[in-house]
């Protein structure tokens, strides 16, 4: 009971009422009517539908695919650009972003995503999904940031990370381990994102 306002403190939440910034980590080759892309578009529907703000890095394949699922459920869609990929690729946002983030570098790109984020998921990608992660994951595991969950979504990433402590089990320690989760599918992904 608070004491000045006599009105009852709540211990608990709901957590369906609590809505977050979830950044969405995945690659940029998707195409429309892939398994991965449409995986992507089902997860950003399901994030828009809960009321999340989703973060993405704002151009093609995954970051589409996800933008354009949590625009159409009513989502928050916000896209975090850079000139140094727009000149690389010569792309710009995707229809879906309603606020874009644009930046320089892909330095101080990669930084917002990590950082503006209450909760971060990776679907399947390269080398920059993997830059992304393992960003994401250092900076829990120095206190650099609040530990967030970091949900890896799919078969392939459990399989790459499991090889990985497998092969060097002795410099990645359990504690550091247990920083990243893994998700079998966008659905259970969503669940778990609950802090």
């Amino acid at each position: 009971m608070d004491p000045v306002t006599g009105i009852p403190i709540l211990t608990t939440y709901n957590w369906s009422l609590i809505t977050m910034n979830v950044t969405v980590f995945g690659g940029s080759s998707p195409q429309p009517g892939s398994p991965a892309y449409v995986e992507a578009y089902e997860l950003g529907r399901l994030l828009g539908a809960a009321g999340h703000t989703v973060l993405t890095g704002g151009y093609i394949g995954t970051m589409e695919a996800v933008s354009k699922g949590a625009n159409e459920t009513g989502g928050h869609v916000v896209g975090v650009t850079c000139d140094e990929i727009e000149n690389w690729r010569k792309v710009k946002k995707n229809a879906w972003v309603q606020e874009e983030r644009h930046f320089q570098t892909l330095e101080q790109r990669l930084i917002e995503l990590v950082h503006a984020c209450d909760a971060a998921i990776a679907l399947p990608g390269g080398p920059g999904t993997l830059t992304e992660i393992a960003l994401t994951w250092n900076l829990m595991i120095v206190d650099s940031m609040p530990r967030k969950p970091l949900i890896l979504v799919g078969a392939s990433w459990k399989a790459v990370l499991e090889e990985m402590f497998r092969s060097l089990g002795e410099v990645t320690p359990l504690s550091q381990r247990e920083l990243l989760q893994f998700a079998p599918d966008v659905g259970t992904a969503v669940a778990m994102i609950r802090i």
